[in-house]
């Protein structure tokens, strides 16, 4: 792993920002509330279960506008992150709930922003890396990479994906937004110790023995360490020219059989039941979830923050998973400013 900076060394945007999250009370929007408030920021979440008791939170349908615009009017930023969990059996009607889910509220935070007298002055949008191919052959970058919805061998199942991606971002770059800037996030899964998150749905399965090789374990996985994801946001928010595509991933996907070798080795176990693909559908059948979600290669990467000058913390899945795994052991969910986070720091003076 590169040497990596102190936290605090870490460019951060001025304190004092007005930041708002639509669809924010999730996983996501947790991380990223628990690292914008104790940097001195103001974060308004947009939620349809707003709850009188959080004076930060405000109701709104997702649907049409409202009173909500007014928290809008003069932001910095705005940050959408609504979509239902794609955690689910792909039925029509669950089908219909995901797309509805991500394209209503991007077009009507599209329409309230072209009416606003001073609208926010960077709107970053939510997106996916499902977007791209299934990769075993290569990467894929905002530049060259290859979208899916057409390649050989998969199951036609796993163009629904592609779909959502797509009309997901069509939807946010067709808003007529002239004064604020945009960036639609392609974002890997972001790892953090937090209870119900990916990291802890795949830790539950290594602590039942059960955290083997997916299928024949070639496909890859992209992931960000959380630390990076929340730096990656900041970043994009200071670099006011860039604008468009953005991967948000560690530059390096590992194929699954070493993604949960790792893992069973942070926790400290060798034991891992591997689920071939036939027991693979039966399980997730049962589950009711879709085997596409750890079948279909994402191997996506960063070029765009790479060629901006960004440097990752954490690169390296052997380093992530580890640390990771021990703040989970110790409940460790604080904010940056709370911990050290693992990372090798630099001697005064260099």
């Amino acid at each position: 792993m590169t040497q990596a900076p102190k936290v605090d060394e870490m460019p951060q945007p001025h304190r004092g920002l007005r930041i708002v999250m639509a669809g924010g009370s999730g996983h996501v929007g947790a991380v990223l509330r628990r690292h914008f408030v104790p940097q001195g920021h103001q974060v308004t979440i947009l939620s349809r279960k707003a709850s009188l008791r959080d004076i930060d939170t405000v109701e709104w349908d997702g649907v049409s506008s409202g009173n909500w615009s007014k928290s809008l009017e003069g932001a910095d930023v705005l940050i959408n992150l609504c979509g239902r969990s794609v955690n689910c059996r792909s039925t029509v009607a669950k089908r219909k709930e995901i797309m509805n889910s991500r394209i209503k509220p991007t077009r009507v935070l599209g329409q309230v922003i072209q009416n606003l007298k001073s609208p926010p002055r960077l709107w970053l949008n939510a997106s996916t890396g499902a977007i791209y191919r299934h990769a075993l052959d290569r990467a894929m970058d905002e530049i060259d990479g290859e979208l899916g919805g057409s390649e050989q061998g998969v199951p036609r199942s796993w163009d629904f994906s592609v779909e959502v991606g797509k009309q997901w971002e069509e939807a946010f770059f067709s808003a007529n937004t002239p004064s604020t800037r945009r960036i639609a996030l392609r974002s890997a899964v972001v790892m953090s110790p937090d209870r119900g998150s990916i990291l802890d749905i795949l830790l539950r399965l290594v602590r039942f023995g059960l955290g083997g090789t997916v299928g024949d374990g070639k496909q890859f996985v992209s992931w960000i360490h959380e630390l990076d994801f929340v730096r990656t946001i900041d970043h994009l928010i200071l670099r006011e020219h860039l604008e468009g595509i953005v991967n948000v991933t560690s530059p390096n996907p590992i194929p699954n059989r070493e993604f949960m070798r790792v893992l069973r080795e942070s926790w400290g176990t060798r034991i891992g039941l591997p689920a071939p693909r036939p027991i693979l559908e039966i399980g997730t059948f049962l589950m009711r979830t879709e085997s596409e979600l750890v079948l279909k290669s994402r191997r996506t990467v960063p070029r765009r923050l790479l060629e901006d000058g960004f440097h990752f913390s954490f690169t390296d899945w052997n380093v992530a998973a580890k640390q990771l795994v021990d703040r989970w052991k110790g409940n460790l969910t604080y904010g940056i400013e709370n911990e050290s986070w693992g990372l090798p720091q630099r001697n005064e003076g260099q």
